[in-house]
């Protein structure tokens, strides 16, 4: 998987770009604020639809601006792609894939796989669980549209369950049909988010005793909020029990205080629980076993490397860590952001372009 080539309008602070990328590595050299992080978001929008950065796609949008447009042309299996993305300021949404116009998002997924990595991931391991669901479902989404589909599904029921909670007055028929869907589309979820574990659990646990010579045993695992089944259906029918069985709580809450909106991972080095006991070298070192594992669960499920953007992650990493974040990416296209590279350090990527950014203009030269 590459990217290509980008043309930029109006997107952040770029009025106008088109830049061509390397196939090995791309650096982004800049101070703060002239848009170093806008370029990676700008690639990042082409495989999800969204940003990394905010919920809101106006914000893409350069201000004063009507809409904003990232296009971006590619080579996946082989063959040449495109895709195009224009926002407008009423938060209207327009894509192209090969030129035709989409109607869904998860028409979008499959097209452009990319893997982010910045010092926020770095807390992934520590921070609140909300980061972990949101990990689990970029990933998943991805790969698995059918995923994109059941979680988009399940949040429009439990955003719609949660208004009808706040009513004054609550009819339980109408509730039910609620916790049906809810149910349904919860415990497709949890099947997809126990598999997905599983896998990232093996690869991450080869890559952390790899950092670590062997002396930690890294283990992540699956802490559904409600108890897992193996079979769907019992999973759906015991999802909807329990639903049934907290409404009285979710009545006088008037939330809904049950599913995978609830869910979590937990991280164990040598079955020791990482995000209440580990040290700070130990979450940031499964944190980047977490984010490598990416990269081959994309690999293993599309039979393509992913695009990987680092986003000012390389300061936050010790020396150690630095060498093996590199010596790790072999034969992956690499966009890495950062207000300056020490030589060491450059001498051990592959070789590559350089686009010093000022002030939303790019300069692109060679090393």
């Amino acid at each position: 998987m590459l990217i290509k080539k980008i043309k930029l309008q109006d997107f952040r602070n770029y009025e106008e770009l088109e830049l061509e990328f390397n196939d090995n590595v791309n650096l982004i050299l800049g101070q703060n604020a002239q848009g170093k992080t806008n370029l990676l978001e700008s690639v990042y929008v082409t495989s999800m639809g969204k940003s990394f950065r905010t919920a809101k796609d106006s914000e893409m949008i350069r201000f004063g601006q009507e809409f904003g447009k990232v296009y971006v042309e590619t080579l996946k299996d082989d063959f040449d792609g495109s895709v195009e993305i224009i926002f407008d300021k009423n938060s209207k949404k327009f894509v192209k894939v090969d030129g035709v116009k989409i109607k869904k998002t998860s028409q979008l997924l499959k097209n452009v796989y990319i893997v982010i990595f910045s010092p926020e991931d770095l807390k992934i391991v520590k921070d609140e669980p909300e980061k972990r669901r949101k990990f689990i479902d970029r990933e998943l989404c991805q790969i698995r549209p059918s995923y994109y589909d059941n979680l988009s599904n399940y949040k429009k029921v439990l955003l719609q369950r949660n208004i009808y909670l706040k009513e004054n007055s609550v009819d339980s028929a109408i509730l039910d049909i609620w916790d049906m869907q809810l149910a349904r589309y919860g415990a497709a979820i949890m099947h997809q988010r126990r598999n997905f574990t599983e896998k990232i659990n093996k690869i991450s646990c080869g890559i952390h005793a790899n950092i670590t010579d062997g002396h930690e045993k890294l283990k992540i695992t699956y802490a559904p909020n409600i108890e897992f089944r193996d079979n769907l259906k019992e999973q759906e029918e015991l999802f909807y029990e329990v639903i049934k069985k907290s409404c009285e709580n979710d009545l006088r809450q008037r939330t809904t205080t049950k599913g995978p909106h609830k869910d979590d991972l937990e991280f164990f080095i040598n079955d020791i629980n990482v995000r209440s006991f580990g040290s700070q070298g130990q979450q940031r070192t499964a944190a980047l076993s977490l984010k490598l594992a990416e990269i081959s669960i994309i690999e293993e499920e599309t039979g393509e490397k992913p695009v990987l953007l680092l986003d000012d992650v390389m300061s936050e990493l010790d020396a150690g860590r630095q060498e093996f974040l590199i010596k790790s990416l072999a034969d992956i296209q690499l966009f890495v952001t950062t207000t300056e590279i020490p030589e060491k350090l450059l001498s051990e990527f592959p070789s590559g372009n350089v686009y010093t950014v000022h002030g939303g203009t790019i300069e692109k030269s060679t090393y």
